[in-house]
């Protein structure tokens, strides 16, 4: 947690003066934001704060509708995206409650049970793709904006490492998005993993992700461990 308490005083300067302080953590599929921004959460609690934690999944447009718009082979790009929902409910959060969708990484798709009402928090972490981009993010919504940073090789064995356990998990849940992938051996499941980093994370990454490090306020490198390996004003 000392690598956390540095990065409480490095965010401390972007605060406002009243209302939610409202953080963002983005960064490459598979760099660990969900678990980074997990720990944010907790060191800000150790600290006497409320805090709410949600995360831009739940801002994705379903699958169904992706299917209609052709984009079903660019979920987490910028167009797959319920902009419009995501600035109301980060407008709205500052005032009273809003909604914040969810999302089942066991289905891949929008879970109505998952939706929260969240009401004005001291802190709120959003976490998640398409913050702070340029041409369709909310950059006037986010108080500060933390970036997390990994070498490209790390990031595709961490995503290959995930893929492969929601593989796993499949075996025994037929509900299970990754079901569907059950019929390849496991050699075949990784070597899929990797076709689907190559062809979808890393160029989401390379050119649409990685610009959001230009508009961060803090950028985390994360070691291939996934240890943090230094924390840098942007």
């Amino acid at each position: 947690m000392r690598d956390f308490a540095a990065i409480l005083d490095a965010l401390a300067p972007f605060r406002p003066a009243a209302g939610p302080f409202v953080v963002g953590v983005t960064g490459s599929v598979a760099v660990g934001k969900s678990t980074f921004a997990q720990t944010l959460k907790t060191a800000f609690e150790a600290a006497g704060e409320q805090v709410e934690l949600v995360c831009t999944d739940g801002f994705l447009q379903s699958n169904l509708r992706l299917e209609e718009l052709g984009l079903t082979a660019q979920k987490g790009f910028p167009a797959s995206y319920d902009h419009a929902a995501l600035r109301a409910a980060l407008e709205g959060v500052r005032t009273g409650p809003a909604t914040f969708p969810g999302y089942s990484h066991v289905t891949y798709d929008i879970d109505p049970a998952l939706a929260r009402e969240v009401a004005p928090p001291g802190v709120l972490i959003i976490e998640g793709l398409t913050l702070r981009h340029p041409l369709t993010g909310p950059p006037d919504l986010l108080d500060a904006l933390i970036y997390l940073d990994a070498a490209e090789p790390d990031l595709e064995r961490w995503f290959v490492a995930r893929f492969m356990g929601l593989w796993d998990l499949a075996e025994h849940d037929p509900t299970s998005f990754y079901a569907r992938f059950r019929s390849m051996s496991r050699p075949e499941a990784e070597a899929f993993g990797k076709v689907v980093w190559e062809r979808i994370n890393l160029p989401n990454l390379r050119d649409h992700i990685a610009p959001a490090r230009a508009f961060a306020d803090l950028v985390v490198r994360k070691a291939g461990d996934h240890g943090i390996a230094g924390v840098e004003p942007a």
